[in-house]
């Protein structure tokens, strides 16, 4: 018995998709507990700020290379919260933002980081490289030892599927950023 084509003969063929592809949207930004004290149209006036930066052609079409500028955006995004937060900026062949995501949230003095999922989040995202970040709500940037085992074994997990890892940030208040990169710990 032979097996009828069920499309019909004179269909036309699926159009192929030319130009960019659709940009990906940022997640929204839940605004820091410090932003949430702000009279209500100081907040909104931040959070469109946060939302600008991140969608703004400087940081679509310029590279992050320099880790002060990739410094002073993770800190408007991360300083003001008051539980840690880990954070991945996907970054694509260029070093251009492809998007800035909050991956895992914690509590006052950790949060649980699986490699795992962020490997999944690069595939997903379609990343060649990234940033990762993370708050320290006490206020001290210093990475502990727990901070540079983690990134060593996302380095790892991550190289495995040929995503860089360009540098991970320690966020902390109005410290400046603590860059494993510009430490030698990367």
């Amino acid at each position: 018995m032979a097996v009828q084509n069920t499309t019909p003969a004179s269909a036309p063929p699926a159009a192929k998709r030319r130009g960019r592809p659709p940009k990906i949207r940022a997640q929204e930004v839940a605004p820091p507990s410090c932003i949430e004290r702000l009279e209500p149209g100081a907040r909104r006036a931040v959070e469109r700020a946060i939302r600008a930066l991140e969608e703004s052609a400087v940081y679509r079409t310029e590279p992050m290379n320099n880790p002060g500028a990739a410094g002073l955006y993770l800190k408007l995004r991360l300083a003001a919260l008051e539980h840690e937060e880990f954070h991945v900026l996907w970054l694509d062949a260029q070093h251009r933002l492809i998007v800035a995501e909050a991956m895992f949230s914690g509590t006052l003095t950790q949060a649980s980081v699986y490699p795992r999922e962020i490997v999944k989040a690069a595939l997903r995202h379609n990343a060649a490289a990234c940033i990762l970040a993370h708050n320290h709500p006490s206020g001290i940037p210093e990475p502990s030892r727990a901070d540079e085992l983690l990134t060593g074994s996302i380095t790892r997990a991550l190289a495995l599927v040929d995503v860089r890892v360009l540098d991970h940030f320690i966020v902390a208040g109005t410290a400046e950023p603590l860059s494993f990169a510009s430490r030698g710990l990367l």
